[in-house]
């Protein structure tokens, strides 16, 4: 805040697709003191949350927890399996899987981009049709975002790992989990995942600095092979201490206790209830958006992302003045537009700790701003918004 600014009333509306809001209860675990990372007491914390990371990711496989971020999980999937000049297959669901492209691309890596126009999830056929062209079994692994953040599409993974076995091709299967997982139902070991990527900052309600790779044996006797460089980034020194729950280097020590914590919150909550309560949140805010009369990027409703809801705005206004307005005004942050589709689209994301009031004073953030900023709009959304959570309440009574 700026000297003299005057305070704000009330807690800020982290309304982005991440980082989301850090629950008090997580806060205070991460305040715990300090131990030693090489203790007894240590060893107890490490088994705890690679054990428990296991259940998030639904696999009985390995887990490795990077002191990281995200695009870390993203290099480490690439470099532990993958040699210099191998193929991979990718789809450009969006911005961050031009990222990922992107970092295969610097990795020496040759990558083969299905273009997408940014309004679906992956194309399985596409893939599919790729793979049965690839004869020789040139690709090494297929690589898709299963929930894109800039676009609120998700892909369905469980399509995707069909169309590789359709194909009959040996590529491995990496999937980007960043901002669906503990938040968009997920299974690695299920669909047939070799390497899950994942971050501390979304679902799992951390802040940044944690990220994840659940990893399958096909993946584990790929990486014997691999020669792409890598130190910090190593499968094996990690596996290997993490045994009795220790780690080759310093770990987070502080968001490892957070991390107990919020697998403690989620199996509390029960993931099909977290599941169940995204999937609500975001049609509310699907109704809202329809009822101001506006576009949602994410065309086809199989591909509804429950993290994110991106937002088109009327030809002629500018997103990002739209976000500023109702920053000023209501102390609320919503997500940009990202390369593409930069201040052509606003964010509201309704992933991590949220409950239906967090989601109805968001959305009339939002009506209040798009009247603040003129932008031609219908009233209403708040109301329809609202009256779809109080009949999915009332469902849920009866269902009791």
């Amino acid at each position: 805040m700026a000297q003299n600014a005057p305070r704000i009333a009330g807690r800020h509306f982290l309304q982005i697709p991440g980082p989301t809001p850090v629950p008090d209860r997580i806060l205070r675990a991460i305040a715990l003191p300090t131990i030693d990372h090489r203790g007894p007491d240590f060893g107890k914390l490490g088994r705890r949350v690679l054990d428990g990371m296991q259940t998030i990711f639904k696999t009985k496989g390995h887990v490795v927890i990077y002191p990281a971020s995200g695009t870390g999980a993203w290099e480490a999937a690439l470099s532990n399996t993958l040699s210099p000049g191998d193929k991979v297959l990718m789809v450009e669901t969006g911005h961050f899987a031009t990222l990922w492209k992107t970092m295969a691309d610097k990795l020496g890596i040759e990558a083969t981009f299905i273009a997408s126009d940014w309004r679906s999830g992956a194309d399985a056929a596409a893939i599919e049709a790729a793979l049965r062209e690839d004869r020789t079994h040139a690709f090494k692994a297929v690589c898709v975002v299963h929930n894109e953040t800039s676009t609120g599409c998700t892909s369905r993974i469980d399509e995707v790992r069909r169309a590789i076995d359709a194909a009959d091709h040996p590529a491995l299967l990496m999937v980007d989990t960043i901002s669906s997982l503990a938040s968009i139902d997920y299974r690695h070991d299920e669909w047939g995942v070799d390497v899950t990527v994942a971050g501390s900052q979304k679902g799992l309600m951390l802040p940044p600095g944690l990220s994840f790779n659940a990893v399958s044996d096909k993946a584990l006797a790929v990486a014997r092979a691999a020669r792409l460089p890598k130190s910090f980034w190593g499968w094996d020194e990690m596996i290997a201490a993490n045994k009795t729950g220790y780690f080759p280097y310093t770990p987070g020590t502080n968001m490892l206790y957070g991390l107990a914590e919020a697998i403690d919150m989620l199996h509390e909550e029960g993931l099909d209830n977290v599941f169940a309560r995204h999937d609500r949140h975001a049609e509310a805010t699907r109704r809202a958006v329809r009822a101001w009369g506006l576009d949602i990027l994410c065309r086809e409703p199989k591909y509804y992302s429950s993290s994110l809801t991106a937002v088109v705005m009327p030809d002629g206004h500018d997103a990002d003045t739209l976000r500023a307005v109702i920053l000023d005004a209501f102390d609320m942050s919503l997500g940009t537009g990202l390369s593409k589709v930069a201040k052509r689209v606003f964010r509201i994301g309704h992933l991590g700790d949220t409950n239906d009031l967090t989601i109805v004073g968001a959305l009339a953030g939002v009506e209040m701003g798009l009247g603040l900023a003129g932008v031609p709009h219908r009233a209403g959304g708040v109301a329809a918004a609202m009256a779809y959570l109080a009949e999915a309440r009332k469902g849920a009574a009866k269902a009791a």
